[in-house]
């Protein structure tokens, strides 16, 4: 018994080491709390132009190229052409001649527009958004923050709450939103090489 209890107490030991050898938590006025707010504030409001400032443009430019290289691998002219009217395009170069912010913003009105969501009930939404930072913790050996944000807003018949995992990086003196990398492995080449980006989604 006593020695059951000794090898918890050095587990416990070992991973508190290990936790604080590679992260640890920050303070509630770091940039990444504002920072998160603003983003979630944007994407609820719609105001696409904002989010895409706060988001990496590596993870935008590879959306952009997946989603092209979608289209043009669709089975049939048709399926094409209907791929490229949910983005109100004729043809897949309009889409490439897009910078990539430009592109995030197109995708997010386009996909908005599908859903044809009833305008009483996003305003009302819009006014009821509240947006709980839950903590903050960086892994300084990686240069990634990480924040758990709680969020709440109201339909006109229900209260909806949603927890998320949002990443950030840093890239000389700004943070910004690393969207798909709770989705995506980090890869690094063992040769040292400088990545190229994350794995295919799966």
């Amino acid at each position: 018994m006593q020695s059951a209890r000794l090898i918890s107490s050095l587990a416990l030991g070992f991973f508190a080491l290990v936790g604080t050898s590679f992260s640890s938590p920050l303070p509630a006025d770091h940039p990444c709390g504002e920072l998160v707010k603003k983003y979630l504030t944007a994407v609820v409001n719609q105001e696409w132009k904002t989010a895409a400032s706060l988001l990496q443009a590596s993870s935008l430019e590879r959306k952009q190229k997946e989603t092209i290289a979608i289209i043009k691998t669709a089975p049939t002219m048709t399926e094409e052409q209907q791929m490229l009217e949910r983005f109100g395009v004729k043809e897949i170069r309009e889409l490439e001649k897009l910078s990539p912010q430009e592109f995030y913003i197109l995708d997010r009105e386009a996909w908005h527009k599908r859903i044809n969501a009833a305008a009483d009930v996003t305003k009302r939404k819009q006014e009821t958004l509240q947006i709980i930072v839950l903590g903050l913790v960086e892994e300084k050996d990686k240069g990634f923050v990480h924040a758990t944000v709680r969020t709440s807003q109201e339909t006109l018949t229900d209260r909806i709450e949603e927890l998320f995992l949002i990443s950030f990086v840093k890239t000389g003196d700004s943070w910004t939103i690393s969207p798909e990398m709770k989705d995506r492995p980090l890869i690094t080449p063992l040769n040292g090489k400088k990545a190229e980006g994350e794995a295919k989604s799966k």
